[in-house]
């Protein structure tokens, strides 16, 4: 009877001992594996959104004054020379304005405007980089008050917060009964609100250098 017992104690015991390892261990491995993992996952996820491209476009506010002289039209300086200004805000590669100005400076009357000015950049390479402008709005008292544009204008930035640019456009003019087109080129100086160290201007300065 000993000998049974013993016999079944040094065959069997071991064999059921050795049989349930390999299933535990993988079991265990598994669980462990799998739950770096799903943590590695959820790291790069964060990661990832929190360096996306979006989150790097600087964004500030700028003022700018342009000098228009409008072409293959008769008069002297004064009858097309046209002062605009305008104020507007930066989203990246996107700018929104309010711009204001005289369509000539000679006359007091039907001269003045007001528009909205939204301007994207299709292109850039370092310090330069050309614009595309559509604007709208509307000339104070004239006769043909509605006023388009498109214009394109190509831009050095001198630094962080000095933008210089050549542009050239048209204007459409329209009234009740009548219309007009007129064409300018100009020169223009753009100066970008940004703080001296501040997160923004770093972005602005990462997007003129990134491309050289």
């Amino acid at each position: 009877m000993k000998f049974y017992l013993t016999f079944y104690l040094v065959i069997y015991v071991p064999t059921f001992l050795f049989a349930q390892k390999p299933a535990v261990i993988p079991a265990v491995s598994r669980a462990i594996i799998g739950h770096d993992k799903a943590k590695s996952t959820a790291k790069d996820t964060v990661m990832e959104s929190d360096t996306s491209k979006e989150n790097k476009e600087p964004r500030y506010y700028y003022a700018s004054i342009n000098s228009n002289i409008y072409v293959n039209t008769k008069g002297a300086v004064g009858d097309r020379f046209s002062p605009v200004a305008e104020f507007g805000r930066a989203y990246g590669i996107f700018e929104i304005g309010v711009a204001g100005g005289r369509l000539k400076t000679t006359g007091r009357d039907t001269v003045s405007f007001l528009e909205m000015r939204p301007t994207i950049n299709v292109f850039s390479k370092g310090r330069f980089a050309e614009s595309l402008c559509l604007g709208a709005g509307y000339v104070f008292g004239a006769k043909q008050a509605l006023m388009t544009e498109i214009c394109n204008s190509i831009n050095l930035n001198v630094s962080e917060n000095v933008q210089v640019s050549i542009s050239q456009g048209y204007c459409f003019y329209d009234g009740r009964n009548s219309s007009r087109t007129g064409q300018y080129m100009g020169l223009g100086l753009a100066y970008n609100f940004l703080k001296g160290h501040s997160v923004n201007k770093q972005r602005k300065k990462q997007a003129i250098v990134s491309d050289q």
